[in-house]
């Protein structure tokens, strides 16, 4: 990798991992290679993990539910390179569905409520990771990992606008992922 430092990293069996560095806060800019958001790892082969590691990963915190883990397990929960945590972000959470309301961000204002003490864990083990660079993730990098980075670069500083950007760039990112999870959909016979 060149010394100039990227948004993105595209890392063999991932979509959306990207570096939260580089972003003006204030009269400083966040720290590259320090905090890492991605989609499911579950994917990776020796080589994708090995050049996260190589990219300075050695902290990884697995958002993701007990289900979601006995589907798609996390490669890194066995790998002596790193600390692996799983803290379930949304646990157990289901928004009411009710016409006239937006249910995903009832489900962002429901986890900011209800599942406070698992966000505390997750940004303070992002906290102690001191030198090394940590890697936090879901399934798709958006909701979960969404919350997270917004919290983490609200707290840094990052101007509101920056903050979306960065949001939405998940849509782009996980296109392709969308793409392939509609044509196996549809392959297995489900209409969407």
């Amino acid at each position: 990798m060149t010394s100039e430092k990227s948004r993105h990293l595209p890392v063999n069996g991932t979509y959306n991992v990207r570096d939260l560095g580089g972003y003006r806060a204030g009269a400083k800019t966040t720290l590259w290679r320090r905090v890492l958001r991605a989609d499911g790892l579950h994917r990776l082969d020796e080589e994708g993990m090995a050049s996260l590691v190589g990219e300075g990963v050695r902290v990884v915190i697995d958002l993701r539910n007990a289900t979601e883990l006995e589907h798609q397990p996390n490669p890194f929960s066995c790998n002596e390179a790193v600390r692996y945590h799983n803290i379930s972000l949304f646990d157990t959470l289901a928004p009411s569905y009710k016409p006239g309301t937006d249910t995903l961000l009832d489900l962002y204002i429901q986890a900011l409520r209800e599942r406070r003490q698992a966000i505390a864990k997750v940004i303070s083990l992002i906290a102690e990771g001191d030198e090394d660079t940590v890697l936090f993730h879901c399934t798709a990098g958006k909701d979960r990992t969404g919350i997270i980075a917004a919290l983490l670069l609200a707290t840094a500083g990052v101007d509101t606008a920056e903050i979306l950007e960065d949001y939405a760039l998940t849509g782009r990112m996980i296109a392709p992922m969308v793409d392939e999870i509609l044509a196996n959909a549809v392959g297995a016979g489900r209409r969407y």
